[in-house]
């Protein structure tokens, strides 16, 4: 059930963080992007917040936004 949740909180991640860097990838790319930034947001900013639905959200988001960026910056 937790991988489940994983998903559901990294698309959702991958969705916000796409809509506030005005991203166009396609719904694949945002989960693949949440997923990664769910990762990327724990080892970065997991100690900071503390456990549950939101944090968790607010912690994917955060490294999703940090993917993006760095996606960005190779791009171009």
């Amino acid at each position: 059930m937790s991988l489940l949740w994983f998903l559901i909180i990294g698309l959702a991640a991958g969705y916000l963080a796409g809509q506030i860097m005005k991203s166009k990838m396609s719904l694949v790319g945002n989960l693949v992007v949440g997923c990664v930034g769910a990762v990327i947001g724990g080892e970065l900013f997991g100690s900071y917040f503390g456990g549950g639905l939101i944090s968790a959200l607010v912690v994917a988001l955060l490294g999703a936004l940090v993917l993006l960026f760095i996606i960005s910056l190779i791009k171009k």
